[in-house]
């Protein structure tokens, strides 16, 4: 006999059959997308590590695509400052002025169509770099690459290299220009607002540990960020604007940070990737110089600097963080070149 009893029952088991295939599915679509990623992966890495060698030209042609776009090149400051200087050109990946140059990769992670990297630069700076002078010094600062894949071919790339860190290390300051002027970046209100990303990604699915540990870390720019979602033994590795508050520390106004100096703050979100454990989020540092920035008085100019932000999630808690932002485009921003010096 057909009772309520055996269709509920019924109806709860093909339900629950149902869940499993669904969640069968999601798993099945992840290893997929993971096996892609990690393509994309070998084949960036197999054009970085081309570099420098009689294999790059070849490896150039069959990895890039033929509109391939450099949406922001590595030292894009000292290049903008340099342009139309007649200063002498640095060379193909900057080998005319660190000819024994060699990246030391530390980081790298792949998502859909995404792939990123980061590395050390190091070499000796033996030729004019933007018009910096040899000055035999050895070089060893951070670089960072975002590039998109599409069918099996590099469409476009981001970089970012530290190059307050460079000229820090050079004992080199921005070489004048002959109008006078110094190029900042752009302010160009660019970006995603935090809690609308946020809306977005709580609307799921919310299937995979990536989407779990991606929702977890755009909290971290909402208008009302959790408490308590640091792990016991949580470590931040690197701050975004280490130079600056290593500067701030050596003066007593530690407490002068790059919020205290933003009142209302409000970054923007360029996108995130995720793999395992790790995260990935591109931002933009938004907000008006309005309080003094390590002895810095308020300017009251804008500041728009990107910044990439690499979390390690383990178990629902923040693990570590590391940061790095773009500290040369922000002083440019602020007229404020004189906190590089040591």
């Amino acid at each position: 006999m057909f009772t309520r009893r055996r269709f509920l029952k019924g109806a709860l088991g093909a339900g629950a059959g149902l869940t499993l295939a669904a969640q069968g599915s999601h798993r099945a679509a992840a290893q997929t997308a993971a096996t892609h990623a990690q393509r994309n992966k070998e084949l960036v890495l197999r054009l970085k590590k081309s570099q420098g060698t009689v294999e790059n030209e070849t490896v150039m042609r069959e990895t890039l695509a033929p509109g391939y776009k450099r949406l922001r090149g590595g030292m894009s400051n000292l290049a903008a400052n340099a342009r139309d200087q007649g200063f002498p050109d640095a060379g193909l990946n900057l080998r005319g002025a660190i000819p024994d140059r060699v990246d030391v990769i530390e980081e790298s992670i792949a998502e859909g169509d995404l792939v990123g990297l980061i590395w050390r630069i190091t070499g000796t700076h033996r030729g004019n770099l933007f018009g910096i002078p040899p000055t035999g010094k050895p070089v060893d600062v951070y670089e960072m690459g975002v590039w998109r894949v599409t069918d099996g071919k590099i469409t476009e790339a981001w970089f970012m290299v530290d190059e307050a860190g460079l000229l820090k290390q050079l004992g080199a300051k921005l070489p004048p220009r002959k109008d006078g002027q110094l190029i900042a970046p752009p302010v160009t209100g660019a970006g995603e607002d935090p809690d609308a990303v946020l809306r977005r990604l709580e609307a799921g699915p919310l299937v995979t540990t990536e989407d779990r540990n991606r929702l977890m870390v755009a909290r971290s720019k909402g208008s009302a960020p959790p408490q308590g979602d640091r792990a016991a033994d949580y470590k931040q590795r690197r701050f975004g604007f280490q130079h600056l508050r290593d500067y701030g520390i050596a003066r007593n106004v530690a407490n002068q940070n790059i919020t205290a100096s933003l009142p209302g703050r409000r970054d923007r979100i360029d996108g995130f990737i995720a793999e395992g454990e790790k995260v990935w989020m591109r931002f933009k540092l938004a907000g008006i110089h309005g309080a003094p920035l390590y002895g810095l008085a308020p300017t009251g100019k804008p500041v728009e600097i990107p910044e990439l932000g690499v979390m390690r999630i383990v178990d629902g808690k923040w693990k570590e963080s590391w940061y790095f932002g773009d500290e040369l485009g922000l002083l440019l921003q602020l007229n404020a070149l004189h906190m590089l010096e040591n």
